[in-house]
């Protein structure tokens, strides 16, 4: 799948593009990459019907994305989600000459592995909560058994945003460590296990372009994990976020690169493990300031579909500068006012959940001045179906959240399939305050 810019423009600077990867974020990705005026041509792989179409090859299948990558002569690759850059894609990129958005696989093990980052926090004085490793069931629960509860539990490797237990009584921790550790519910994910204090607070995600060295603060965001209402019901890979988040006053900000993003980035750098792309900090911003939750290697989702709309700059030229080391030269602005997602999710999800239903009003939403970001979505017979657990993201955009908030509900009211499902209560920290 493509689209490709037909209007004038100095042929130098003419860049085609790949995105990999076919969710929310990258659709988001995608569609900020596609207003750069340095776009020639962007494609997707294997990309979402909200894209426009499918390029159909595996993102595992390194050999068969390097061919493309030569045919179509692409000049800048963007890899969206965690397992290709855990798995070496950038490096084999960057290998053959192409220059490639994301860190390479020994950078990408802050995401890849709990127990490798917090280790990393641990001897570089970075501010985090008390945890300690765990690879055998009995001495994890009788860690449990001495800590009490509540307490978190976190498989060590990649589970899709779903490897996080946070317990409130000791009974429910030890159940999380037989599920994880014995019934391998996350598979070879839970073979190590992470447990940690449990920290007091407001969480909030805080993005940062870096090219290893110059470190670039995105908007700030905040997801909303749980399913229900109230924050209630089991943990998913984000029902919706806003930006910009009021807990992460300038000063908070301010705060988190100086102690936590710049000696990260320069702790990487000392490992030999140099990190370039974007690094996602997620953040519990305690009475002792904010302290990490965890890093991901990558953009969050759905946090991108909320930033990347504030964002007032060119991202094409902002990715190119942290491959090349030129983060310093290129000016990054952000715009005033507010952004919020709404995730319209598959009935019983996280749980089991149906797929293949028709979608109808994607449209009317867009009509409203909504932006809808396809997440699992699937093209059938020219219709588009149900195709995941989290299927679409409706994001408005306000000059503050509460119209934000008005907007991105309006939309996600005017799309319908069977058994959809939404949190009416994105926002309401920043709302009720």
């Amino acid at each position: 799948m493509h689209i490709s810019r037909t209007s004038w423009k100095n042929e130098e600077d003419d860049v085609n593009i790949l995105v990999i990867g076919s969710g929310g974020r990258e659709h988001a990705l995608f569609w900020k990459l596609s207003e750069s005026p340095q776009m020639e041509q962007i494609y997707a792989i294997p990309g979402n019907p909200g894209m426009g179409g499918m390029i159909d090859i595996p993102v595992t299948d390194h050999a068969a994305i390097l061919r493309f990558v030569q045919e179509k002569e692409i000049g800048l690759v963007v890899v969206g989600p965690e397992v290709p850059l855990m798995n070496g894609l950038v490096d084999e990129l960057e290998g053959a000459g192409i220059p490639a958005f994301g860190p390479r696989a020994n950078a990408a093990e802050i995401e890849g592995s709990k127990s490798f980052a917090k280790n990393l926090m641990k001897k570089y004085g970075i501010p985090t909560a008390r945890y300690e490793v765990f690879t055998e069931a009995e001495s994890a629960r009788a860690y449990i058994r001495r800590e009490g509860a509540p307490i978190v539990i976190k498989a060590d490797g990649l589970a899709a945003g779903k490897g996080v237990i946070v317990a409130m009584t000791e009974q429910e921790a030890l159940d999380a460590v037989d599920a994880i550790m014995e019934d391998n519910s996350f598979g070879d994910a839970g073979a190590r296990v992470v447990i940690e204090e449990f920290m007091e607070g407001e969480e909030a995600s805080l993005l940062a372009f870096t090219d290893g060295k110059v470190i670039r603060p995105m908007i700030s965001a905040q997801d909303h994990k749980r399913a229900y209402d109230g924050d209630r019901g089991p943990n998913t890979g984000g029902m919706g976020t806003y930006a910009p988040a009021p807990v992460m006053t300038p000063e908070m900000t301010e705060h988190a690169v100086e102690e936590i993003l710049k000696p990260t980035i320069a702790a990487m750098e000392k490992e030999g493990r140099t990190y370039r792309g974007c690094l996602y900090l997620g953040l519990m911003i305690t009475s002792d300031g904010p302290k990490v939750v965890e890093f991901n290697a990558r953009f969050g989702d759905p946090e991108t579909q909320v930033v990347l709309p504030l964002l007032d700059g060119d991202l094409v030229q902002i990715m190119l500068a942290c491959t090349d080391g030129t983060l310093a030269d290129v000016p990054i602005h952000w715009k005033d006012g507010a952004a919020v997602c709404v995730v319209l999710a598959a009935g019983g999800y996280p749980g089991l959940y149906e797929k293949g239903h028709e979608i109808h009003g994607i449209e009317n939403a867009e009509k409203t001045g909504a932006l809808v970001f396809h997440a699992g979505t699937a093209q059938q017979g020219g219709k588009v179906v149900t195709n995941g657990g989290r299927v679409l993201g409706v994001v408005g955009r306000g000059e503050d959240i509460a119209s934000a908030v008005q907007s991105a509900y309006a939309a996600a009211d005017q799309i319908s399939f069977r058994d959809v499902f939404c949190r009416r209560d994105i926002a309401h920290r920043a709302l009720n305050r």
